[in-house]
């Protein structure tokens, strides 16, 4: 029952993120295509905002860990 529920959830998961792909492709069709470069360049900023918070993440939980490692030895 418990390895259906997992197979499931990861076969919703897999299916979900192609519509996702799909979004993104056509915000940069519609981007490239308008005269207005300060909208593409807001959109442009907007999205390495978003993309630097999961990588800070990973880097505090690493050091997190490093640290409690290092306090135990």
């Amino acid at each position: 029952m418990y390895r259906k529920l997992i197979i499931i959830i990861s076969l919703l998961f897999l299916l979900s993120s192609i519509t996702i792909e799909a979004q993104c492709a056509m915000c940069r069709a519609v981007l490239e295509s308008s005269e207005n470069q300060q909208t593409a360049r807001g959109v442009n900023n907007g999205i390495m905002y978003l993309m630097v918070f999961p990588y800070l993440l990973i880097g505090v939980i690493g050091f997190a860990i490093y640290r409690s490692r290092k306090k135990t030895k």
